[in-house]
């Protein structure tokens, strides 16, 4: 498919960020959708929008009639447990598309970003390698609303959806990511001459498990949308590769010169939740970024992401036989992405 003009929703978001800055590279005019966009300093043009907002939506997309594609990284607020919202979610989804369509006569392609909780890895254990074919646990997952309706609704244009898996990314001040949460818990840790101790249990440390790079996820995501043989079809998304944290844990904690313990079966958002005063005198002391405790990690979404004492893995042959053939070596991902932090003065 020839580039177009791209609408990207969540423009500002981990997973946002990077499909706006793939489109740039591919020569693409970009705008990006957000409730508080940044300051324009060439590139994408940003649009002030709450999605959730359905009037807003017709009234503020209405004069962009040539958008040809929209990306759509954005979720409801939820919390890091449990059932996130089936109504919001599919409000926004739909306002979002309705308003595209009904704007734009060029409209070609919408694209979603999902994620592996459709195959229920956040409810317990369950079938893996994951495949896009795999049935669908009971409801409520928003996920099927939001497929179900795009899929419905396509016609004049197609659909994918991404299904990638946990992602992580250099991305400075947004805490809801592994990358400056292991390098916060090293950080205070260290200081508190304590060993780095694997939050979760000691299942959870042998089992197998998988992420994506934001970055790498961009690239299929611009890929899958302007491939037409990948048209009206999921695809799972992760770094091509599977890792156990008993093996990646031992070169963090060289890497911070540290001596490792057995599993703790920690809770973080309780263990560290009074260690603001170690993480500030650390700043102060290694002349660090002054980034409040709070921007450098959600203990909450770490509990979530080491919790799960079970197999976490996603079958990506489809994608790799319609030709996205990518690949990246995850625990070197991650100790590079941590020195990217250090170098940044960011963590010490």
């Amino acid at each position: 498919m020839a580039r177009g003009k791209a609408l990207v929703a969540g423009a500002t978001g981990m997973v946002g960020t990077r499909i706006v800055e793939r489109l740039l590279d591919q020569a693409w005019q970009v705008v990006g959708l957000c409730r508080h966009p940044p300051e324009a300093r060439g590139g994408p043009t940003y649009l002030e929008l709450d999605i959730a907002d359905a009037e807003a939506c017709r009234s503020r997309l209405a004069a962009i009639g040539d958008a040809t594609h929209l990306f759509y990284a954005a979720r409801a607020p939820h919390a890091e447990t449990g059932i996130e919202p089936v109504e919001d979610n599919l409000a926004m989804v739909r306002n979002l598309v309705e308003a595209t369509a009904s704007a734009s006569t060029m409209l070609r392609h919408v694209h979603l970003v999902h994620g592996s909780k459709y195959y229920g890895m956040h409810l317990g254990a369950y079938k893996t390698p994951a495949r896009e074919t795999d049935p669908r646990h009971p409801p409520p997952n928003f996920y099927y609303d939001q497929q179900d309706y795009v899929a419905a609704r396509a016609g004049p244009w197609t659909w994918t959806i991404s299904r990638p898996g946990i992602v992580i990314d250099f991305a400075p001040g947004r805490a809801r990511n592994l990358i400056p949460l292991i390098g916060t818990y090293a950080a205070v840790m260290r200081a508190l001459d304590r060993p780095l101790t694997f939050p979760g249990r000691a299942k959870a440390f042998s089992a197998l498990t998988e992420c994506v790079a934001a970055s790498h996820l961009g690239e299929a995501i611009v890929w899958m949308a302007t491939t037409e043989r990948c048209a009206n079809q999921p695809f799972n998304v992760t770094n091509g590769d599977c890792y156990r944290w008993q093996n990646l844990w031992p070169r963090i904690a060289d890497l911070f010169a540290m001596p490792t313990a057995a599993p703790g079966d920690l809770v973080l958002a309780d263990l560290m939740a009074d260690k603001a005063p170690v993480w500030d005198r650390l700043v102060r002391e290694h002349d660090l970024h002054p980034t409040p405790y709070d921007h450098m990690a959600l203990w909450s979404y770490g509990d979530f992401v080491f919790a799960p004492d079970y197999d976490i893995l996603s079958d990506t042959t489809k994608i790799r036989q319609q030709g996205f053939h990518a690949t990246i070596d995850t625990e070197a991902m991650y100790l590079d992405l941590l020195g990217r932090y250090r170098t940044a003065r960011l963590i010490p």
